[in-house]
């Protein structure tokens, strides 16, 4: 058995047998190198030769390396990573999606401001990363891993990623994850784009940040066509931010226009609302274009497994609360409850013996026969 330390500042066991041979990576920790993670890779021993010259390549231990620091789970001790980790948590209503925006391998001048145009609607909840990523291919298997990884570390729902080749040009893939995995796909090809800064307008129009926008399809091919359905679906996930309840007027600004040009072929822009006096309570309502405008082509998309989307459908069941009897609410006095006294029965109650009004009744009492005494008397004598 041979024990010596690596350039990862890790260490590694090896030790040789009869039917093959097996290496022990450990991390080290406070205690000693021996009491950190570790994890055991095996092998077979080559037949011909008696003495095993297998070694782990840097790449390899880099490799079981980040996999035993996935597997160490550590308790964090800062207040603000304990508050960060809690917004993480699962929520019986959920905020509104982060959108993470990436670059693949090879992009072009058109995707590139494509990308900035949609981080620069969603900025407000949207993360982009600006390197080339060379193994993030989504729809082929394996090539899902390091998006589930960005997913994961950057807690992010939905995903935007722009790849150029000359099979499929300007290609743009949005996709959906559930629980940090891969829900669904839409593969676009994007044309005839024009930026926000090719349209003229009054500035003041422009859309502001955290605004809640109106979406119009047009065409029966969103109800029609299973491709553009799907569409339709990641298109409202994409862009409609945080769900509330109530909403100012106010914060309507601007609408997203879908126009389906064909079965597999959608026009999509932004326009800002213009409101103007009608004679009527309801303002009338104009469209300004405002861009960013272009045309989706769908190539390719991938439906989540029935399985999976089961589990993403759940829904917590409603707490009910249990109904508070002779309990009612007023909009003026607030909380108002009802009393029930059961009959006291103060006639059956035995009093104490010194108490002032029974020795009241009792002098009264014999007040009264005194007084009855001399009539009784003289009943007497005329008897006699």
């Amino acid at each position: 058995m041979e024990f010596f330390p690596n350039k990862s500042q890790g260490f590694i066991v090896y030790s040789s047998g009869r039917r093959g041979f097996k290496y022990r990576i450990l991390l080290p920790s406070k205690g000693g190198p021996d009491r950190g993670a570790a994890l055991t890779v095996t092998g077979q021993k080559e037949k011909k030769t008696k003495k095993t010259s297998i070694k782990l390549s840097n790449q390899e231990f880099n490799y079981y390396t980040a996999r035993l620091i996935m597997m160490r789970i550590k308790t964090p001790k800062k207040k603000r990573i304990i508050r960060e980790l809690e917004k993480r948590r699962p929520k019986l209503i959920e905020t509104g999606k982060k959108t993470l925006i990436l670059h693949g391998t090879k992009t072009s001048n058109v995707l590139n401001a494509v990308l900035a145009e949609i981080y620069h609607l969603k900025r407000d909840n949207a993360i982009k990363y600006t390197r080339k990523n060379d193994n993030l291919r989504p729809f082929e298997s394996g090539g899902e891993a390091s998006l589930e990884f960005f997913s994961l570390k950057t807690d992010c729902s939905l995903f935007l990623l722009g790849s150029h080749s000359k099979k499929r040009p300007n290609n743009l893939v949005v996709g959906r994850t559930y629980d940090h995995h891969i829900y669904d796909l839409v593969e676009l090809g994007v044309e005839n784009f024009k930026s926000m800064e090719a349209f003229s307008y009054d500035k003041k129009l422009a859309p502001h940040i955290g605004s809640k926008p109106f979406f119009a399809f047009i065409g029966e091919g969103f109800e029609s066509v299973e491709e553009l359905k799907h569409l339709k679906e990641v298109l409202l996930d994409l862009f409609r931010g945080e769900v509330v309840t109530n909403m100012n007027l106010a914060g309507l600004d601007r609408v997203y226009l879908c126009t389906a040009l064909s079965s597999n072929k959608v026009f999509f822009t932004q326009c800002a609302i213009r409101l103007k006096k009608s004679g009527t309570v309801v303002p009338r309502i104009e469209l300004v274009e405002v861009g960013p405008s272009m045309d989706f082509v769908v190539r390719r998309h991938r439906q989540p497994d029935e399985r999976l989307r089961k589990e993403a459908m759940k829904t917590a069941p409603k707490s009910t609360k249990k109904k508070e009897k002779n309990v009612k609410g007023d909009a003026i006095e607030g909380k108002i409850g009802k009393i029930y006294i059961p009959d006291q029965k103060v006639g059956s109650v035995s009093l104490p013996n010194k108490a002032k009004g029974v020795k009241r009744v009792r002098r009264e009492a014999k007040m009264k026969d005194e007084s009855r005494e001399p009539a009784e008397k003289k009943q007497k004598e005329d008897s006699d």
